[in-house]
């Protein structure tokens, strides 16, 4: 139950990051306004402070993918398998679901900074709600600069036209870190699927010289070619190569 209320909260505080300057410092939220008619019938009517919270639930997926490994973990599995020549296998149900644990996984030291300096003290009412939000901001913020180059970051400074607004990276708000994370992870991923690539491809390429030295030419060399990388996918303990290189891209276990 308890890791129930911690996955639900870190939920709440994450979609509304960007609605903190509209939430109220007051401790509780009126989500329903009811107003007394003099006939004695009532009208309810929900507040905006509910309609803000209710749509910045509906983000929580864009926040999990945008603000967290899981890009990258994504593009990566999707390269893998298509350097393979599997095009249903893994499901596209598997490769989401293996890149939601695996983000888990690689986030937890994030999520464990923001359930205690955060949720924790929100929960037990010591803090206020705009207070968790500041707070759950800085380890979110921490991990996206960690893994966010200088130029990307630069580049969206540029386009924002604030070059001299911010003295440090860890001055640029959200508005601008995102994307520029975003970018950056996007590269990471396709320069690790580009490695992913060579050995498949040198396999495809002496597959398919045999088949045309031997006049094989109407046979795919897909087809041939297919054993071969799986035998040597297997052969290298692959899936623990891949998640162990994926884990230690972000800096785990250095």
């Amino acid at each position: 139950m308890a890791n129930v209320r911690f996955w639900l909260g870190f939920g709440l505080l994450s979609s509304l990051l960007f609605f903190a300057d509209s939430v109220s410092a007051q401790q509780g939220i009126s989500a329903v306004t009811v107003t007394t008619n003099p006939d004695g019938t009532q009208d309810y009517s929900m507040t905006l402070q509910a309609v803000f919270i209710m749509t910045a639930l509906s983000l929580i997926p864009a926040f999990i993918m945008m603000m967290t490994s899981f890009t990258r973990i994504i593009v990566v599995l999707s390269i893998l398998r298509q350097a393979i020549g599997l095009q249903q296998s893994p499901s596209n149900q598997i490769l989401i679901g293996v890149s939601l644990f695996l983000s888990l996984f690689i986030m937890s030291p994030v999520f464990e900074e923001i359930n205690e300096r955060a949720l924790q003290p929100y929960l037990e009412e010591t803090m206020t709600s705009k207070e968790a939000f500041e707070q759950a901001k800085g380890p979110m913020r921490a991990f996206m600069l960690s893994q966010t180059r200088v130029r990307d970051l630069e580049t969206f400074v540029r386009i924002a036209g604030d070059e001299d607004k911010y003295e440090e990276p860890a001055d640029v708000p959200l508005t601008i870190l995102i994307p520029a994370f975003v970018t950056s992870e996007l590269k990471t991923a396709f320069q690790i699927g580009f490695m992913l690539f060579i050995p498949f491809l040198i396999i495809d390429l002496v597959v398919a010289s045999i088949l045309m030295a031997m006049g094989m030419m109407m046979l795919s060399p897909m087809i041939v070619s297919l054993p071969f990388k799986l035998m040597l996918f297997v052969l290298v303990d692959g899936w623990n190569l891949i998640f162990g290189t994926l884990a230690t891209s972000f800096g785990m276990g250095v």
